[in-house]
């Protein structure tokens, strides 16, 4: 059973699929209309937002600075509804043009990551960078993240055949998190003053085993994947 310190929360800051109106003090003419006005805002796939409200349904382009809505296709105004959806970017409540909602494997706080990104996904509090150091919760050793994957604890296999989820000191931690590749800093060897990580024993760990330490090695040269060693 995974430790509950480790389970993710509900998804927090879900969008509504209820039209919503916005804070609007100071705000006049269409930016006023842009908050006042019950809509839904919705991504689509290719970058662009429909939405919805009380008098119809529209088309933004954030990109092309466009809407089907006649106030802009026949004035040419920057209408209300291009205005609603660049406020709802800006304020994190809906992806930005290239990114999708996910939610945090580790948290559940829902993050946007690219929208071609597959796998479990962290937000940006959980998310490892090759470079960094981080600490195993279980044993209090310091490693260099070499990478993190794209595949989770329980399907991420080792050496041995094993998943990483598979391994008693993975117990407590989620195997639906994705995996982070990692070396100890001991086995760390530097030639001309960089780090090499090629050839460099390299351990999987469930994301949420290790603690992130806030800093980067400040010379850690990338090396191609190898297997990586069980924990």
């Amino acid at each position: 059973m995974t430790h509950p310190e480790h389970t993710p929360a509900s998804p927090r800051s879900t969008p509504t699929n209820a039209p919503t109106t916005l804070p609007a003090d100071g705000f006049t003419g269409r930016a006023l209309r842009a908050r006042i006005e019950p809509m839904v805002v919705r991504p689509l796939r290719d970058d662009r937002y429909v939405v919805e409200t009380d008098h119809g349904t529209y088309v933004v382009d954030l990109d092309e600075r466009s809407c089907t809505c006649p106030d802009h296709a026949i004035r040419g105004a920057r209408c209300k509804h291009l205005r609603r959806v660049a406020i709802e970017v800006n304020e994190g409540r809906v992806p930005p043009p290239g990114k999708r909602s996910a939610v945090c494997a580790v948290c559940g706080v829902r993050t946007f990551v690219p929208i071609a990104e597959r796998g479990p996904q962290l937000c940006d509090d959980h998310r490892f960078t090759p470079g960094e150091f981080a600490r195993d919760r279980e044993t209090g050793s310091v490693l260099v993240v070499t990478e993190l994957t794209t595949e989770r604890a329980d399907e991420y296999e080792t050496e041995e055949g094993r998943t990483v989820a598979d391994y008693e000191t993975n117990v407590h931690y989620g195997g639906h998190e994705p995996v982070v590749e990692a070396a100890y800093v001991e086995s760390l060897r530097a030639v001309d003053g960089v780090v090499d990580l090629e050839g460099v024993r390299r351990y999987g760990f469930p994301a949420s085993r290790l603690q992130r330490l806030g800093r980067s090695h400040p010379r850690v040269a990338a090396a191609p994947t190898t297997d990586a060693a069980p924990v």
